[in-house]
């Protein structure tokens, strides 16, 4: 592979994942939870956690997908419209769920961090069950196939740098208590327009055929 096709990867897997960084789940209300209720100190060592938990669950899904596609050259096809058709769905859910009235995120998730944010940032992260799926229709989809290890690599770094930047910006900025109050008002803006995005890659992904 080129360096623009390498390069063009990696802009893709980034884009994707900073599209689900920013809708707000587990690790989301983890982290503007802390800040508001322990502080920034708290929310950023939460932070650390989380993005060493993006990092695990990209290796992960890096090499599964890859030793897949050498054990099963013909799986690749398979699961890269699989993942695009899995993102694409993804999106349609967030964009339908927008416009639902009264719509509410369910999702709970302890704040007892007693055993220290860093923990509870990582363990979140780790037991979240959307994230394996996540990871691994984002690889099995926009990664070439028998990708070299080095483009696997600089991608977790990617996802891992993207998480800890934007839930630092989370916990510095939401510990503001009117900004929190104004983003949340907002939230059904950022799901549509992640939702968009989600479905604009999972064509992308669908129809793109990239060289072995």
């Amino acid at each position: 592979m080129s360096v623009m096709q390498d390069l063009s990867v990696i802009i893709a897997v980034s884009t994707f994942w900073l599209a689900a960084m920013i809708v707000p789940g587990l690790d989301f209300l983890l982290v503007t939870r802390l800040a508001v209720l322990r502080g920034r100190s708290a929310a950023w060592k939460a932070t650390l956690g989380i993005a060493t938990g993006v990092a695990i669950w990209g290796l992960g899904g890096f090499f599964g997908i890859r030793s897949l596609f050498y054990a099963a050259p013909w799986l690749y096809l398979l699961l890269k419209i699989g993942g695009g058709l899995y993102l694409f769905v993804a999106g349609c859910k967030l964009l339908i769920g927008s416009w639902k009235p009264n719509a509410t995120d369910t999702t709970t998730v302890s704040t007892d961090v007693s055993s220290g944010a860093f923990r509870a940032g990582l363990l979140t992260n780790l037991v979240n069950p959307k994230a394996p799926i996540f990871v691994s229709s984002l690889f099995a989809a926009a990664m070439p196939q028998h990708a070299p290890v080095p483009l696997g690599l600089a991608c977790v770094v990617a996802m891992s740098v993207i998480a800890l930047a934007w839930f630092t910006l989370v916990a510095t900025v939401l510990s503001i208590g009117r900004v929190s109050s104004a983003f949340l008002r907002c939230r059904r803006w950022v799901d549509r327009c992640a939702g968009l995005a989600f479905m604009a890659l999972g064509v992308r992904f669908i129809t793109e055929r990239s060289p072995a």
